[in-house]
């Protein structure tokens, strides 16, 4: 039998010991279980970076992957914590939004609250939680709970209001939304939605006030130093400079404009 696989999402980072604590927690529930870190350098209390994070890496799991979410700022608060069973995968995180784009892409077949104590440490500090009740709950269904077991069903929970590009006949406006660790600028637009716009025929990418090259297959494509766009893993278009920074060159954050336009 395939050992347990919990995958492990935080805004923690990897100098204090909170991620490596939950993992202990959880290994004294389910020895057995195999931790993945999918990333703990999500911006702190940044909820949509986090969804953004989970939805570009949770379908590339096996099925029965738990994935332990914890991108927290209601932390101690009277925001709910929740457990989900969506598409074989089994979510355990608070309910503040951060499970949203997972939800959107695989609708949750049940959702409950973490209200059974018996799944929790005995003590649950109110500004760590992630130890004392979500790492818990998922070495729990790790060791092959039902979810049913962890509390009681909700019929609905918080989402977030993730921006969709605006498109019209003759442009489509649309922003980034985030950054990764190269500079990249990752858009909101899809590939579909782009392909379906273009036609075929010629187009204009500008990325805030800069003009941008040609779409690209890969980085490579572009001459060093150039500013293009191309899509990448997530099959979003993202703005790069080949060998260098988009997010530096541009000078764009998370919420900056991207047109596109017919040429």
């Amino acid at each position: 039998m395939a050992r347990p696989v919990i995958a492990l999402l935080t805004d923690f980072g990897t100098r204090d010991h909170y991620a490596g604590t939950m993992k202990g927690v959880a290994l004294g529930i389910c020895p057995d279980a195999t931790f993945v870190d999918i990333t703990h350098d999500v911006p702190p209390y940044d909820a949509l970076a986090g969804a953004l994070e989970l939805a570009a890496s949770y379908k590339y799991f096996p099925v029965g992957t738990i994935f332990l979410v914890v991108v927290d700022p209601g932390v101690g608060s009277t925001r709910r914590p929740i457990a989900a069973e969506a598409g074989g995968y089994r979510l355990v995180a608070p309910d503040n939004g951060v499970l949203t784009l997972a939800f959107k892409e695989t609708p949750p077949k049940r959702v409950v609250e973490l209200t059974e104590r018996r799944y929790a440490r005995p003590t649950v500090s109110r500004t760590f939680e992630g130890r004392d009740r979500f790492a818990p709950a998922a070495a729990w269904l790790a060791k092959g709970i039902d979810l049913s077991g962890l509390g009681r069903t909700l019929t609905s929970w918080h989402t977030l209001a993730v921006p969709e590009p605006a498109c019209t006949e003759d442009r489509i406006v649309g922003e980034v939304l985030r950054i990764d660790r190269f500079g990249n600028l990752v858009t909101n637009v899809d590939r579909r939605t782009f392909e379906r716009f273009a036609g075929g025929g010629g187009i204009e990418i500008v990325a805030g006030t800069q003009a941008v090259g040609k779409v690209v297959a890969t980085y490579a494509d572009a001459e060093p130093g150039a500013v293009c766009a191309l899509f990448g893993s997530s099959e979003h278009l993202e703005v790069a400079v080949s060998g260098g920074s988009a997010a530096e060159r541009l000078r764009l954050t998370r919420g900056g404009r991207i047109t596109i336009s017919r040429a």
